[in-house]
């Protein structure tokens, strides 16, 4: 049975990924950064419904809880698939962000990459075969107002996806970005009324994390393994 880790798998999007991927037979580690009680959660959700699961809690960017994390795994049965869905927004215009918010959402959404994906990328290699996914956004595409800080991050994720995908494509190993456009989940229900949805969207419905997580079960199913490098967006039509 093969592995998957989802960091930030305990919120919306992330465990929509976590019960799709159980449903295709993996076992999943859902990742929290401090919320272990809705790890939990869904990790029982997982085995109630005959799939394998389990929750660990740890900052992504404490490099030694991070290293301690998969010295442990590595040990055990190693990971064959990521999902770097892990991230945080904290949304502000330019002349008005602090350095706070700017450093806080590079540290979380770009750092927190490196800090569990370079570790992870050489025993990949050793095995020859592996998925990456990182969960980017349209922000990253196409910048946003106010998130000057995210779609920084975002479009150096997407950057990163096609670089290091190009140096493991030879080793049977996957790196690809989904980049949701807005996505229904308790973060976004405060931000888009139905109207402003309909504007923006030419589907006139915000997509759902179920969605997402369906693109994300492919990409990390044999049936995609000559898809690498690329940045897929999921957004009704928006770009």
């Amino acid at each position: 049975m093969k592995i998957a880790l989802i960091t930030g798998g305990s919120g919306g999007i992330g465990a929509a990924i976590a019960e799709t991927l159980a449903q295709a037979r993996l076992h999943v580690i859902v990742h929290a950064n401090k919320n272990l009680e809705q790890a939990n959660l869904i990790v029982n959700r997982i085995r109630e419904n005959g799939g394998s699961a389990e929750a660990v809690c740890f900052d992504l960017l404490d490099q030694s809880a991070v290293q301690a994390f998969i010295d442990g795994q590595l040990e055990c049965s190693g990971i064959d698939i990521l999902v770097n869905n892990a991230g945080i927004h904290d949304d502000a215009v330019f002349p008005g962000m602090s350095p706070k918010q700017w450093h806080q959402v590079i540290d979380v959404n770009l750092n927190g990459f490196f800090n569990i994906t370079q570790p992870l990328v050489l025993p990949m290699i050793r095995k020859r075969w592996g998925r990456i996914v990182n969960v980017s956004s349209v922000s990253g595409i196409t910048g946003n107002r106010g998130q000057v800080n995210y779609s920084a991050a975002k479009g150096a994720i997407n950057a990163a996806t096609k670089a290091l995908s190009l140096e493991v494509a030879s080793r049977g190993i996957t790196v690809n970005a989904v980049a949701p456009g807005i996505i229904s989940t308790s973060m976004t229900e405060t931000v888009f009324d139905s109207e402003t949805i309909k504007s923006l969207i030419p589907m006139k419905r915000a997509g759902s994390a179920n969605e997402v997580a369906d693109l994300v079960a492919f990409l990390v199913s044999d049936k995609a393994s000559y898809i690498t490098g690329q940045i897929i967006s999921i957004n009704g039509g928006m770009i």
